[in-house]
Formats: structure tokens, sequence, C-alpha cells
């Protein structure tokens, strides 16, 4: 059996202790992975923060493109990587490291014990084994003297010079010693059989026993560190299905970004709705003053020059670098397409503030009624400078929405039968009958969307065209001159036929019961399209 030896005995100890180091160095291995995945993503975290758009920078407000915006959602998205390789990080420190150090250092205590046992049975078994060796010498020693003790009285007693006392005293004293001598076979005898009793008792008992004990201690490190081992995995394929689904993410990301869609963003952004120059006209001086230059002027374009003395301020900047632009309340400064842009957006702002006022107003309104019919609940006349103040607000703003969107019909009409309408994107400057506008220079030559709106001439002959059928009905909110070309005059409270609804120019073509036809601003109806 393998406890038979003491070197079996160091075998096992220095197993026990191998294993526990295994598990010492698993901990370690264990710990610096998970700084790893700590410095993993904190580098992660300051590379999405050092990409990121600052808030109101030039990057943030070119995340209107698809291509941006991709980039700032894989930066998102390599965020919420780095927050799951964190938690990898964590999880391993607490359930793994925190678990098995632990774990450690009661097995430590556990085989310091058995150890201290094994040690204090071998103790106990070596002291029986010195009292039988002391037994066992003293019996030879005394058994040496009683035979001694006999051959001395033998002698005595064939001696014929010996007396009888000598004789006696000799035979007295070998009897003596024989006693003393079976008294030690007998104390030899008893502790010979104490010390088998005591070696079958730590051989076949005692380590046994404390050798199970380290057996089972050692098993059940073993079983836990193998537990550790599949937890290792286990932390990592957690995490897999969001891991998978950031980066799901960042190939929507990229699946997302459509290079046609920044380009008409681009054109809508940037163009800037001037007129394109008409041919140059030929002057043949050899035939003199060129006569009837009166009609050739009403069908002959005029020439660059005379386009540069009239719109050099307009035209030709777009080809220079921009000048500092002054912020008008009108807008005036800014071509006609970003003018138009800027108008919309401060009649929706005025038009929220305007709600609000009159949903404040309501409210006044309704606390005046509750008061006036329960005294008790407050004065009525309290009320009366913020109703005041409210209502000379709604005045301010409706004038100011009145203001805005006059400026509007203005800059959508011009005066010179040009508005919004819809047609598909060309910036190549080939001639196309449905519109004489243009964009901005070096743009590509590509088709897109046709539902962009860009600068376009009514067709002269609008009213000869078939009726289309109506899709809905609107009530004018306010009443329109209708003073430019293509647009048509209505009264407040007037009802007409929706032709064709706002394509995103703020214009909305109507048609009267008399089959008069034209646009009318958005806005200065309430509109309901037919399901």
């Amino acid at each position: 059996r393998m406890w038979h030896s003491e070197d079996q005995c160091d075998i096992i100890d220095k197993h026990t202790q191998s294993g526990l180091d295994l598990v010492e160095k698993y901990v370690k291995f264990v710990k610096e992975r998970t700084e790893i995945e700590q410095n993993y993503a904190k580098q992660l975290r300051n590379l999405s923060k050092k990409y990121s758009p600052k808030r109101g920078s030039k990057e943030e407000q070119e995340c209107r493109f698809s291509n941006h915006q991709a980039f700032l959602d894989i930066l998102n998205e390599m965020n919420d990587y780095a927050g799951q390789r964190e938690l990898i990080a964590e999880n391993m420190m607490i359930n793994i490291c925190i678990e098995l150090t632990k774990y450690l250092q009661e097995l430590k205590q556990e085989r310091k014990m058995h150890l201290s046992e094994v040690k204090k049975a071998q103790q106990y078994l070596e002291g029986t084994y010195k009292h039988l060796d002391n037994s066992k010498k003293r019996f030879e020693r005394e058994w040496r003297e009683a035979e001694k003790a006999a051959q001395y009285a033998e002698k005595t007693d064939q001696d014929l010079n010996a007396t009888k006392a000598d004789v006696e005293k000799a035979k007295q004293q070998a009897h003596m010693r024989t006693h003393i001598a079976e008294e030690c076979k007998n104390d030899y005898a008893s502790q010979l059989q104490k010390y088998n009793k005591e070696q079958n008792q730590f051989y076949f008992t005692d380590m046994p026993l404390i050798f199970n004990r380290l057996q089972d201690m050692d098993e059940r490190r073993i079983k836990k560190l193998a537990q550790g081992y599949i937890l290792f995995a286990d932390t990592e394929r957690h995490v897999m299905p969001i891991i998978g689904k950031c980066l799901e993410g960042i190939t929507r990301a990229g699946t997302n970004v459509n290079e046609r869609n920044d380009s008409v963003v681009l054109i809508e952004q940037h163009k800037s709705g001037f007129e394109r120059p008409g041919d140059v006209e030929f002057e043949d001086y050899s035939q003199g003053i060129n006569r009837a230059s009166s009609d050739s002027s009403l069908s002959t374009p005029k020439g660059p020059l005379e386009l540069l003395g009239r719109n050099k301020n307009k035209t030709f900047r777009l080809f220079n670098k921009k000048s500092k632009s002054v912020d008008s309340e009108g807008f005036t400064h800014l071509p006609p397409e970003q003018r138009r842009k800027r108008l919309q957006q401060k009649i929706d702002d005025i038009s929220k503030e305007l709600q609000k006022e009159m949903d404040q107003s309501e409210a006044l309104g309704k606390m005046k009624d509750v008061y006036e019919k329960n005294p008790q609940m407050g004065d009525p006349a309290s009320l009366a400078p913020q109703i005041t103040q409210t209502a000379q607000n709604m005045e301010r703003l409706r004038g100011e929405l009145n203001k805005y969107e006059s400026w509007l019909a203005e800059a959508g009409g011009r005066g010179d039968s040009i508005r919004y309408s819809t047609h598909s994107l060309n910036n190549n400057g080939a001639h196309n009958p449905n519109r004489s506008t243009c964009m901005f220079p070096g743009a590509i030559s590509e088709d897109t969307d046709s539902s962009q709106a860009i600068y376009s001439e009514f067709d002269d002959e609008f009213e000869e065209e078939e009726l289309a059928a109506p899709i809905g009905q609107c009530t004018a909110l306010y009443s329109f001159p209708g003073s430019s070309e293509g647009t048509i005059s209505m009264q407040e409270g007037e009802v007409l036929s929706v032709v064709e609804e706002d394509k995103g120019d703020g214009w909305t073509r109507v048609r009267r019961n008399n089959g008069d036809e034209g646009y009318i601003p958005t806005s200065y109806a309430t509109i309901t399209l037919n399901k």
C-alpha cells in the first residue's frame, strides 16, 4: 500500500502542494486577463470619445449625411462593445479570482490540518517504538545477568572449598536475577503487543483515514479548478449575444449608408436658386443699329455682362470666397433657395410660439370662467394682466407670421414666374424645358429622386393642361392676394380643392369650382387629404 513507506507520504505532500500552486497560478492568469480586458475596454472608450464629434461642432452638423451618421453609430456600438469587455473583466474577477482565492485559503488550512494529524500519528508511533526498544534492551541485559548468576551458583555448588552459606547466597542471587529477567521479559512482551497494536492502528486505520481526507480534498480542488476553467469560457460566452448585436449594429450602419441620398442632401443644403444665364446675343456691327431691338429683347436672353451688372453680387459669389453675411431680418443677403429655407424655418418657429400662446390664452380663459363660477377659488380680475399680455403676444406673433409668410411668398414667386416645383435633380446644365434654375456649381451629374424640389418656371400653357382629379380640400386661414404668376388669390374661410400636395417647397396647388387653378402657401390653409 502507498502508506507503507514514509517516502509515499512525501509524495502525497508534494502532490497536494503542487495542486495548490496550480490553483494559485490560474488565479494569477485570470487576474492578468482581466487587466487586459479592462485596458482594452478603456482604450476602446478613449477611441470612441476621441473621434466622436463635439456638441455644436461642424462634424456634428455633418451627421445629416448617412456616411457621417454611420461612423457615429459605429462609435456608439464600439462604446457598447467596450462595456461588454468591462463586464467580462468584472465577472471573471468576482466569479473566478475572488472565489478561487478564498477557496485556496480554505484548502491550505485543511491541508495543514491533515498533515499535522499525520505528523502527530507518526510521533506517537515512534514514541511507542522507543518504549518497546527500551524494554527489549533491558530484558536482554537482565537475562544475561541471570545467566551469569545461575552459572556462578552452579560453579559455587560444585566447589568443595565453598561453604554452605556461600552456596545458598549464590543460589539466592541467581534466583533473584532470574525473577528480574522474567519481569523484563513480561514487560517486553507487553510493550511489543502494544506497539504492534499501535502500528496496525497507524497503518490500517489512522493513515488511510488521513490519506482519504487528503484525497477528497485534492479531488475537490481539481473539481473546483475545472469549474473555474469552464466559467472562464462561460463568462465570455454569456456576452457573445450582446457583442453580436454590437457587430450587427456596425454592419447595419454600413448598410444604411446611402450615397445617392447624401448627394441629394448636399444639393438641397447648398443650392442657391439663382437663374442660369441665357445665351450671349450676337451683335452684328456690320448691319449698324439692330432693328427691332425691342422685339428681340423679348425673346433673346440678356448676355452675361448684363447679368453681371444686375446680379454680380449674387451669381458670381458662388465661385468666389464668401464674404461675411449680414444677418438681416428678411434674409435678403442669402441666395433665393437658402433664403426660402430660413424663412420657412422662421415661420415654423413663430407658428410654434403662436400655438403656445394660443394654448395659454385658452387655459387662462377656462381658468377665468372657473373663477367667475367659483369666486372662492380665485379672483378673475387677477388674470387680466396675463390675458392682456397673452393677447399682445399673439397679435405680435401673428404680425410677424404674416410678415415672414409674405416674404416667403415673395421669395417663392419672385415676380418673374419662378417658384418651387417637383422635378428630378440634374446638375449638368443640360437643357430642361421644365426648369431654368441652377442648384450649385461643381455638383456631379446624376438623376436623383424626383421628389426633390428645385426652382422651375411655370408652364405658359398651365391653364390648358388637363384637369387633375382633386386629392383633398383646404380651408383658407388667411387671405392671400395671389399677385405672383402661377399663384391664385383666396379669401379667409374660402374652401378650395387640393390638386397637388406640398412637395416640401411650402406651396400647395389648389382649384376653385370654376376651374381656376394656382398655388397658395401651405401655411395659409388647413389641408385635409382624401384617404
